[in-house]
């Protein structure tokens, strides 16, 4: 562990010895309302993942109706997702003031009003405008759901929550990009994209009933120097520096190869229609199994190995989807998925457990360098296919996961150092 770490664990004993003749009342599986928080804010990441790149499988259709190039028209992915990355930590500053299911509930509103306007835009430049404040809407949910489950969850079933979470996520990208895919095929992108502003809002709806009100939130401040002085302390922390860095590169890979894809199956040698090419999002199953199974992983690894095995498996899938033909591809997409998703499952629920205060903030950080790495992922995976053809996007997926291979090594190097160093009494 780093000093950072074990900062963290110090505090979280003291609080376990100092509460240890109370019953701990957070929930638990098994125990009351766990089922429906895990139902809700799964929902609300189906949502969320599906309302965000509900445009992303569509892009070549897009191209063809506005005569951009896939740089161009990868734009309506990046709006978003730059969206949210800007406004996370505004809004997880909301949510320590007015509490996390208050903002999520807001956010949600907000998106899918947005959502259900994408489908008249009249341009380009108006379909991107509208994407940026989609993603900005939704920014409320990822850093305040993270803080939610790190305040009303059991510590021992926390990475377990968080994956369903992101399990959420999977389901959503999925279903998006596959409903999208057949939809857009007879009636079009804009029907398409309607489609899932309509199944955004039945989410939203449900997840405002579903989810129990928060027992353990207590309402921080809103002043700027004091949000300042948590997010300085945050990226003081070197743990949680290699979080966010990992978090956004693994997310820089998914990003490029998913905005890509569509243009890479519909072009020959493959041909693909334009439904078959949404059913490839199918692989997103494979993300829900690989992120809800996080927890385990890490217990047998540990959180380093977990992502030494997350790195590798999603570097052998960029290798193989250079094959000229479908099987190989589609074998690659699914190693793809699962490296990604169970890396961000774990570093994302390390950053819970590291920060011990601020934990809204923490997570709108990881959140925001996540989407970052989204947004660069698609923009300059978009380019770098424009310019060197797929293999030019693979190149970019390696490039990020060897940035996340090394930066797991100095991390396990400092922990190695930091166990070696005497231990200074006070």
């Amino acid at each position: 562990m780093s000093p950072a770490s074990t900062g963290a664990s110090d505090v979280m004993g003291a609080v376990t010895t100092a509460s240890a003749s109370e019953p701990d009342s957070r929930m638990a599986p098994g125990g009351p309302g766990y089922r429906r928080m895990s139902l809700a804010l799964f929902l609300a990441g189906v949502a969320t993942f599906a309302l965000l790149y509900s445009t992303q499988a569509l892009l070549p259709l897009i191209s063809g109706e506005f005569g951009v190039a896939a740089s161009e028209a990868s734009w309506t992915v990046a709006a978003a997702t730059g969206g949210l990355a800007l406004f996370v930590l505004p809004m997880s500053a909301l949510s320590e003031r007015f509490g996390r299911r208050t903002v999520m509930t807001a956010s949600l509103a907000v998106a899918v009003s947005v959502g259900l306007l994408v489908p008249f835009a009249p341009s380009l430049g108006v379909l991107v405008v509208l994407r940026a404040l989609q993603g900005a809407a939704l920014a409320g949910l990822p850093a305040s759901a993270t803080a939610y489950l790190a305040e009303e969850v059991r510590p021992k079933a926390l990475v377990t929550a968080i994956g369903l979470f992101v399990a959420g996520n999977s389901v959503g990208g999925m279903s998006g990009r596959v409903i999208t895919g057949w939809v857009a095929q007879v009636w079009g992108w804009r029907v398409a994209v309607g489609v899932i502003g309509v199944i955004a809002v039945a989410c939203a709806v449900a997840f405002r009933l579903l989810l129990p009100e928060p027992r353990h939130f207590a309402a921080g401040s809103l002043r700027p120097r004091v949000l300042a002085r948590t997010v300085r302390d945050h990226l003081a922390d070197p743990l949680l520096r290699r979080l966010y860095a990992i978090g956004a590169l693994f997310m820089t890979v998914f990003g490029g190869v998913y905005t890509v894809i569509g243009y890479r199956l519909t072009e020959a040698p493959f041909s693909l229609p334009q439904g078959i090419v949404g059913s490839i999002f199918l692989v997103y199953l494979v993300g829900t199994v690989s992120a809800s199974t996080a927890g385990r992983l890490v217990g047998r690894l540990g959180r380093r190995g977990a992502l030494y095995l997350a790195g590798g498996t999603t570097a052998g899938g960029l290798l193989l989807t250079l094959a000229g033909s479908v099987v190989p591809v589609l074998l690659g997409l699914v190693l793809i998925t699962a490296g990604f998703f169970a890396g961000h499952a774990v570093a994302s629920s390390a950053v819970g457990k590291t920060a011990t205060t601020g934990r809204a903030q923490a997570s709108a950080l990881y959140q925001s360098a996540y989407y970052i790495g989204s947004s660069a992922g698609s923009t300059v995976g978009a380019t770098a296919f424009h310019s060197g053809g797929w293999a030019g996007t693979v190149a970019v997926g390696l490039l990020a996961v060897l940035g996340v291979v090394t930066i797991t090594v100095l991390g396990s190097r400092a922990a190695r150092v930091a166990t070696r160093q005497p231990v200074t009494a006070h």
